[in-house]
């Protein structure tokens, strides 16, 4: 179905501490995620980035930590500056003895339907892959 969220799903030869770690603490996510000027995983905390494809537009991404249950969760909203729709990414976490499985679940895409092919659930199949399956594992496996 079209409002299917996207779901990407990793284990990672870390433990959840580490993790956990990498995806809370600002220096931590510039290594790997968007290069954000502050983050702090708490419940209100507002941040914004810009991306966009490698070869197009940059987008200002607005977006608001709306959950966080410490070593396990987060989440925040995600939209666009000046353009409609609103969604939400969380990041969860579960323990594996020395390892961890992260699931990415990112919802509400179809609100960003009418934006252009830049808004497509596959760019953010791509997007989310790149990140989950490459960016955070280098990350986390290679230091």
């Amino acid at each position: 179905m079209k409002n299917d969220p996207v779901i990407v799903e990793r284990v990672y030869n870390a433990p959840i501490e580490k993790v956990w770690t990498a995806l809370t603490q600002n220096e931590a996510l510039k290594s790997w995620y968007f290069k954000l000027e502050e983050f702090k995983p708490e419940v209100g905390f507002k941040f914004e980035f810009s991306g966009g494809p490698e070869d197009g537009p940059q987008y200002l991404h607005l977006c608001e930590v709306v959950e966080v249950i410490e070593g396990k969760k987060i989440a925040y909203t995600w939209r666009y500056d000046g353009y409609p729709g609103n969604s939400t990414v969380s990041w969860e976490l579960f323990d594996h003895g020395e390892k961890t499985l992260l699931k990415l679940t990112h919802e509400g895409l179809e609100t960003f339907a009418e934006n252009g092919p830049d808004f497509a659930k596959t760019s953010f199949v791509g997007g989310w892959t790149y990140f989950v399956n490459d960016a955070l594992k280098k990350y986390l496996e290679n230091e």
